[in-house]
């Protein structure tokens, strides 16, 4: 594990996680401690196409997408932590404990996701992580989840 901290744009994102429009849910990661832990960003617009049904004139940002965006964080994390750009990285949540959700999310907002790890190594397949996504300071998502890290091969 290094302890470089390091950042993905999105051109970099898009080498790692397989997710294009619309539910590619991470704009950039500002920090990527190697495999450990990372801030990513998602800079919650209203051109989103969730918003048209959720909900009609009180845009609100599905919870669902607000864990799948912290997910993508850890899938970044690991894509750039373990050296697996380029190599068709696929990671399927296995598990959603303790997910909590404190405020609404809404157009405008810069949702910042923290992702630790707290179980798994380089070369393992099975990583669980604590998630916690915040805007300006405020908590308004939390969870722990687990997921199962599979390299497709041709």
């Amino acid at each position: 594990m290094t302890t470089e901290l390091k950042s993905a744009d999105i051109h970099l994102i898009q080498r790692i996680l397989p997710h294009r429009y619309p539910f590619l849910l991470v704009d950039k990661v500002v920090e990527i401690d190697g495999y450990s832990s990372a801030c990513g960003i998602k800079n919650v617009t209203m051109n989103e196409p969730h918003f048209q049904g959720h909900f009609p004139g009180t845009p609100i940002m599905p919870g669902v997408t607000i864990i799948e965006a912290m997910a993508q964080t850890a899938g970044v994390m690991l894509g750039v932590g373990m050296d697996m750009i380029d190599t068709e990285l696929l990671i399927y949540f296995m598990n959603i404990d303790k997910c909590k959700f404190r405020r609404k999310v809404i157009p405008g907002d810069v949702l910042k996701m923290r992702v630790d790890t707290t179980r798994g190594k380089p070369g393992g397949k099975i990583f669980k992580f604590k998630g916690v996504a915040t805007v300006d300071g405020e908590t308004a998502a939390e969870a722990e989840f687990s997921a199962m890290v599979d390299v497709q091969k041709d």
